[in-house]
């Protein structure tokens, strides 16, 4: 490994030479950005970039820097050539941290933030304001940021936030929500997040921070919006390429490939779901996209496969891109379709954000505008209205699953304990190319043997001329709820249509309940002929009939065994119990157990070994790392929480 000497050394004379160019005046502004001249060179929008892809780190710009300062040895910023000797820090036990003899020091963090045009942002943990070692507290803006904790837009603005706490250790929290069962007590620490973030926005500065992670053996972690339940967007002093700010959009009327001919659009990396649907609304089309309004639309959504309320009619979200752009391990800035790096294009539709590179935009497909029918309801048990009514409820309406799904509808519903009674609520039930009433006589023979049950059951229907309209009325926006672990299952078609099967995974669903598990139950399924589509979606989405997921919750002042009772219920109790009944299934990568055993099958299935394939020859010294991601196996953090759960807020290393 380089030694920290010399690594200082190298730094401190480009830093000189960066100071001195300029105040020679060698800094290019460009309109909303600052950034030097010599790190970056605009390149010609020949590929239908967009302004932020066409400034790009290049070749001529490395010898361009070379030649403005001939006495300094610039490789750490450079691109990974293979005909040179690499790195030795390529190959060392753990990731660099802070406090190691090699992690660089602040004049290096200088030099860089002066490369990337002042992007650089030192994490300071959004709660800081709660604590006064901080040096700005502020008594009501901790009330604000205790008011607004659970805001999944607030969560999402900050480069470092995510929504698996959990697993970066809750290390600073308003002190309303410190979490005892952690042993934290009330302080604020960086804990588990990056140690630095940069606020991207041209490519040249994910090709920088992309060479120096590589050169340097620092942790690299991707977020746009940190919605993942895994926590694949964080990670102890860590370097954090914060995509959020990367809002371009463009439609194409007509876009054409060798396979296809239509309309399309093509998104930045931080467009966000409610962005790509208003959008598509403003063009008279529809798009595939999640019902979570703040998600990221082309991050780990996509590259996970992205289910939606339109699957039904049009499968994963993953099935319609055309395109990919995206900087990988090298430092280089390629294109991925179906003609140019096939092999990265088929693994980034569906085989997992993170581990592959950082993808600035894609090119997707959109579909014609349609009209939505879409269903609200809830009921609570209680009164004539008993717990057995409520499952034999639930039993009749999974009944007639296959038929819903195969109208192209999808549904999304929770069944949840409050206050001793079950409450269950139907978040959206959403019917594509459906008339109200052609809805209403598709549901009658249902909602009459719930009358016989005694349901009281009161429906709120509403028809729109567009999806955009639906789905923003049916989906209310998500919250990040930090003190909650949940698990999750795909049910096939072969199991809910058979009456035996289909009555043993009710009853497996009711008990897992009853002992102390919420649910959140999905009605989808992939349209025919969507498992011919050559990606890398999990095969088992192709069977699915019902998507389950199990969740606990807890209050942050409950004792370590409880929480740590309900965490470990969720891996070795309960969701065996479903995988029993569900051999050869799997799970979703983006809302499943964050221990997920076997999660290489679980995931991918036999696609799994093609994948890995792809990261050795795209990613061989494992620049990319995300938790669960393909790869990762080769990796293990040092530290756990409660005895069971990897911590984010300690060091990744080899196994």
């Amino acid at each position: 490994m380089t030694s920290p000497v010399s690594v200082s050394g190298i730094l401190s004379a480009v830093l000189s030479w960066a100071v001195h160019t300029a105040l020679l005046g060698g800094i290019l502004l460009v309109p909303g950005r600052q950034v030097a001249a010599a790190a970056v060179e605009p390149i010609s929008d020949r590929d239908g970039l967009f302004p932020f892809e066409t400034l790009q780190l290049t070749d001529a710009a490395l010898a361009n820097m070379a030649h403005s300062a001939p006495a300094v040895d610039l490789s750490m910023f450079s691109f990974k050539d293979d005909s040179k000797l690499r790195s030795r820090a390529t190959q060392a036990a753990c990731k660099t941290y802070p406090g190691d003899p090699a992690w660089p020091t602040d004049p290096m963090w200088r030099l860089f933030d002066n490369l990337l045009g002042g992007a650089l942002i030192k994490t300071v943990p959004e709660a800081s304001a709660c604590y006064a070692e901080w040096g700005h507290y502020s008594a009501s803006k901790c009330e604000e940021l205790t008011n607004n904790w659970n805001n999944s837009t607030f969560r999402a603005d900050n480069p470092t936030s995510i929504r698996s706490i959990l697993f970066q250790g809750m290390t600073c929290m308003p002190p309303n929500y410190a979490a005892s069962f952690l042993g934290n007590g009330v302080n604020c620490t960086v804990g588990g997040f990056p140690e630095y973030s940069i606020n991207i926005t041209n490519v040249g500065q994910i090709q920088l921070a992309v060479n120096i992670a590589r050169e340097l053996n620092i942790r690299l972690v991707i977020k746009n919006t940190g919605h993942d339940f895994g926590a694949k967007s964080t990670g102890k002093g860590g370097l954090g390429v914060w995509t959020h700010h990367l809002k371009d959009a463009e439609f194409y009327p007509e876009y054409k490939t060798s396979t296809y001919s239509g309309p399309a659009f093509k998104l930045a990396a931080g467009i966000q779901v409610f962005e790509a649907n208003l959008l598509a609304k403003q063009h008279n089309v529809t798009l595939v996209g999640g019902e979570g309004k703040t998600v990221g639309i082309i991050g780990g959504y996509i590259q996970g496969g992205g289910h939606s309320p339109l699957t039904s009619i049009y499968g994963m979200a993953a099935d319609h891109v055309l395109s990919i752009q995206v900087v990988t391990s090298d430092g280089r800035f390629v294109i991925a379709d179906a003609d140019t790096n096939p092999d990265l294009f088929w693994a980034l539709r569906g085989g997992g954000a993170g581990t592959f590179g950082v993808v600035t935009s894609m090119v997707v497909k959109a579909f014609p505008k349609i009209t939505v029918t879409t269903l609200t309801y809830n009921v609570t048990t209680g009164g004539n209205f008993t717990r057995d009514k409520f499952w034999a409820m639930q039993r009749a309406y999974v009944d007639d699953f296959e038929k819903y799904a195969d109208l192209g509808y999808y549904a999304y519903f929770r069944i949840r304990h409050v206050n001793g009674e079950i409450f269950h609520d139907m978040t959206s039930m959403v019917a594509p190319n459906t008339t109200e009433t052609a809805f209403r006589a598709s549901m009658a023979p249902l909602w009459a043997k719930w009358a016989e049950i005694g349901v009281p059951f009161q429906p709120a229907i509403r028809e729109y001329d567009n999806y955009y309209d639906a789905w923003l009325n049916g989906f209310p926006q998500e919250v990040w709820t930090w003190t909650m672990r949940q698990a999750s299952r795909f049910v096939p078609r072969e199991v809910i249509a058979s009456e035996q099967k289909r009555t043993s995974i009710m009853a497996s669903i009711q008990r897992v309940f009853d002992e102390g598990s919420h649910i959140l139950l999905f009605n989808i399924r992939n349209p025919p002929g969507s498992d011919q589509i050559n990606n890398a979606v999990n095969p088992a989405w192709r069977k699915i009939l019902m998507f389950a997921i199990m969740f606990v919750t807890w209050n942050v002042t409950d004792p370590t065994p409880y929480v740590t009772e309900l965490s470990r219920n969720l891996t070795y109790e309960w969701n065996p119990r479903w995988k029993a009944l569900t051999p050869g299934s799997g799970t979703y990568m983006s809302e499943s157990d964050y221990i997920e055993p076997n999660w290489q099958e679980s995931f991918h299935g036999d696609k799994y070994p093609q994948l890995l394939k792809v990261k050795q020859k795209w990613d061989p010294d494992h620049v990319f790392y995300a938790t669960n991601a393909v790869g990762s196996e080769a990796w293990q953090l040092s530290e756990v929480i409660m005895g069971h759960l990897p911590s984010q807020n300690s060091k990744l290393c080899r196994k």
